[in-house]
């Protein structure tokens, strides 16, 4: 176990996931891999559900039935289902079937309501479920629901993913130990507004709907709303946070709340740091702004910069391209006050070049290409506008001819 901060401490080791909560995660034959492909949430009754989905107005069926179920249930449903290998969108009628087809069968099984399963897909666009190989792989699904079966679960959503996305975090409230658990899918087609991703977390506090909403809200725009990959945003991403177990009091709601960051941070970071052909993480920091919203808004557009990624992938300390992706954000600032930084060397002292060594900025972003997986692999970028009091971060990763040659082959 090691401190995360003065409150929440990540649990490295053992599969003690927030209590109540059940997993499953097997293969259905859905991927010609037959990697893991079929994963299930079993939440306790009572549980609080929230759920944030794309923006794309091109959405799989899936994405707006899950959003038409948690508003008609305000929230109290038990289970999602979910898929990878077909992500079921642009698929007609047969898409809206064949989920249909799968809730109402897992709801049998689980002996709940079908309007209290919820299902999101991920995979290729336009390609719909192998229903027939899902639905006789749900009575093995169901039998495998446990405790213990996170890391199952979290495998069974990935695709093109190269690492596992999840995190276990804990802290003790007046005696009582309190978890969160989530995790995450994706690698390319990532961008702000939501991404080309899945993520679901899970936690042991209960909190009434109306808080926990805002509680998630908060922390998806201040993670997954704050990476890109390539630019890209998809059919079928959705993020669902769930609640449950003995109410805690709002006093220690702010508490909550800081652990839902951490939780989504790190899942967010560990997306953009697998970005598909990704050989590190760049983590962009913009301060000294009016308020938040601008600040994320501008760390958004250097980290989505097709420029900047190129540069970053050839080592290259073109700070110009950073300042350009700054002034192209749509916030409002004066050249003159900004101080930037590449990791430790200041390039631009208000908005003045400063002495510095290329070489030696050239070489740190080389040492972060070759560092270790989230360790030491992340360049990091600093704007001070010194306009304010607010600040922002937003994650991204170099762009490489890797990436060009997994997505021009991505179906054939």
């Amino acid at each position: 176990m090691s401190q995360s901060n003065s409150t929440w401490s990540i649990v490295h080791e053992g599969n003690e996931t927030p209590e109540g909560f059940l997993f499953a995660g097997i293969s259905a034959g859905l991927k010609a891999s037959n990697k893991k492909d079929l994963a299930l949430i079993l939440a306790p009754e009572g549980s609080i559900f929230s759920g944030m989905f794309t923006q794309s107005i091109v959405r799989a069926s899936c994405v707006d039935i899950c959003e038409d179920r948690l508003k008609k249930a305000s929230g109290f449903v038990r289970a999602i289902l979910i898929n990878s290998g077909q992500a079921n969108a642009c698929t007609g009628n047969l898409g809206l079937q064949h989920f249909q087809i799968a809730t109402a069968k897992i709801a049998e099984l689980l002996g709940i309501k079908e309007e209290e399963v919820l299902m999101c897909s991920t995979g290729v666009i336009g390609v719909p479920i192998q229903i027939n190989d899902l639905v006789k792989n749900l009575p093995n699904l169901v039998s495998e629901l446990k405790v213990n079966n996170f890391q199952n679960a979290a495998e069974a959503i990935l695709t093109t993913d190269l690492t596992l996305k999840k995190v276990l975090i804990e802290t003790i409230i007046q005696g009582r130990t309190i978890k969160i658990a989530g995790f995450a899918k994706g690698s390319g087609m990532i961008y702000p507004n939501m991404a080309t991703m899945l993520g679901f977390l899970t936690c042991d506090a209960g909190i009434q709907k109306e808080e926990w909403d805002k509680m998630i809200s908060c922390a998806v725009k201040k993670s997954f709303n704050a990476i890109s990959v390539d630019g890209e945003t998809s059919t079928n991403d959705s993020f669902i946070a769930i609640n449950a177990g003995e109410k805690i009091d709002k006093r220690f709601f702010p508490i909550i709340q800081k652990g839902v960051d951490i939780a989504c941070q790190n899942l967010a970071k560990n997306i953009a740091r697998d970005g598909e052909g990704a050989n590190c993480l760049l983590e962009v920091l913009v301060q000294g702004a009016k308020n938040t919203d601008d600040a994320i808004l501008m760390a958004k557009s250097i980290c989505n910069s097709a420029l900047v990624k190129t540069a970053i992938h050839g080592c290259d300390p073109n700070w110009g391209r950073i300042i350009s992706a700054a002034g192209n954000s749509g916030v409002k600032f004066n050249l003159n006050n900004v101080d930037l930084y590449l990791g430790n060397d200041q390039i631009l002292e208000k908005g003045k070049l400063n002495k510095y060594d290329s070489q030696k900025v050239s070489d740190y972003i080389k040492s972060r290409m070759k560092g270790r997986y989230l360790v030491d692999d992340i360049v990091q970028i600093i704007i001070n506008l010194n306009s304010g009091e607010s600040k922002g971060m937003a994650w991204g990763c170099d762009l490489s001819k890797k990436y060009v040659e997994i997505n021009s082959e991505y179906t054939t």
